[in-house]
């Protein structure tokens, strides 16, 4: 939401760059509607309404960040074959409860501010 009313306040400024960073807040509400995060006892899945679209099954994971601590703005993780990135647009407090839950990361570490 913060980022609509700060691409319609940029609109005023620049109206190229406001246009894009409203558009790119109202696809993130729309995402934060649409779309919906299960952690299973194998898997992290992605639904699109009822619908699941992917599954990434923990054993495949190599790493998971959150970054930027402070604002918690991207999730990073990495499985055996691919790399993820995913804009925050959930409760990142209990993304992290349930990471460390389901695949806690070998050594884990305070998160650095990056």
């Amino acid at each position: 939401m913060a980022l609509i009313f700060l691409g319609l306040m940029g609109w005023l400024l620049q109206p190229w760059c406001g246009a894009a960073i409203a558009m790119f807040g109202l696809f993130l509400l729309i995402q934060t509607v649409i779309l919906r995060f299960e952690f299973t006892e194998t898997a992290f899945d992605l639904y699109r309404g009822d619908r699941l679209i992917r599954r990434f099954p923990y054993q495949d994971w190599q790493n998971w960040r959150i970054f930027w601590s402070p604002i918690p703005i991207l999730f990073y993780f990495k499985e055996v074959k691919s790399i993820h990135f995913m804009p925050i647009v959930f409760d990142a407090a209990m993304l992290r409860l349930c990471l460390e839950k389901h695949c806690p990361r070998p050594g884990d570490q305070q998160e650095s501010s990056d």
